[in-house]
């Protein structure tokens, strides 16, 4: 457990375990604590680092919050504890924070996991698909975005503790919404020379598989893993599947000639 000190804001992480390191950066509704299923999984075979973003968990809250401040508690977590070769894993709307994070410290990063999320890359052709697909899900009841209806009937006591995390945090989503702007182009990953890796799940119902294949194509040498019948809080529902992808990746991010499927 530490507090590193980002320009008067204390931020709160956890390291875990030892070996290559892997950066969970959560949603809008978690914080460190939602990520108990990987950082059991994987932290006998690396050093697995939760955090807390500003006004979420652990962290301090501000009065009023500006997403934009994000990548720079993720980039303070990274320096405070001395990580290089780290590999961000962006969960939804935490990928955005954890890819421009990665570039204002592309020494310190092996690669970033985008999971579920495009992680705010700004693209004509991405964009319009993001957007279409943003617009179906708002249809949706917000549980019926991230679980599926199975679970929640099989699973309920993790369904209940699902709901209870985000009663942690004073920020919101709406505190979230300006993290996609001047989100980083093609052109900006590609000279970054950062490795990105898209982790997709068939079921989600916040952003379609077509479309992460789609930012896939535009990236030069990313890689791209569609987990069959896994929805958009994979990591939750389906840890197994999700901690596994997040292992292969992470080994596939060290090789540059390592395609995954």
């Amino acid at each position: 457990m530490a507090v590193v000190d980002n320009s008067g804001t204390r931020i709160y992480y956890e390291v875990h375990g030892e070996g290559s390191p892997i950066v969970f950066v959560h949603g809008s509704g978690g914080h460190h604590a939602a990520w108990w299923q990987q950082v059991v999984a994987l932290r006998g075979t690396h050093t697995v680092v939760t955090l807390d973003l500003r006004g979420f968990g652990k962290s301090d809250s501000d009065e009023t919050y500006d997403s934009l401040s994000f990548p720079g508690d993720i980039v303070a977590v990274l320096e405070d504890a001395d990580l290089t070769d780290a590999v961000l894993v962006g969960q939804s709307i935490g990928a955005a924070a954890a890819l421009k994070a990665a570039l204002r410290v592309p020494h310190r990063v092996r690669g970033v996991i985008l999971a579920h999320s495009l992680g705010g890359i700004d693209d004509p052709e991405v964009v319009p698909l993001v957007k279409a697909d943003r617009a179906e899900a708002e249809k949706l009841p917000v549980i019926d975005r991230l679980l599926t209806k199975r679970f929640r009937e099989e699973e309920e006591a993790k369904t209940f503790l699902f709901t209870q995390m985000g009663t942690f945090n004073a920020a919101r989503m709406q505190d979230l919404r300006n993290l996609a702007v001047d989100g980083p182009t093609v052109a900006d990953i590609a000279e970054s020379g950062i490795r990105i890796a898209f982790l997709a799940g068939e079921k989600d119902a916040v952003i379609s598989p077509t479309t992460v294949t789609a930012a896939h194509e535009l990236i030069d040498g990313s890689l791209l893993r569609i987990v069959p019948d896994a929805p958009h809080s994979m990591y939750w529902e389906r840890a197994d599947l999700f901690n596994a992808a997040v292992a292969e990746l992470t080994d596939a991010l060290a090789d540059q000639k390592v395609e995954v499927a």
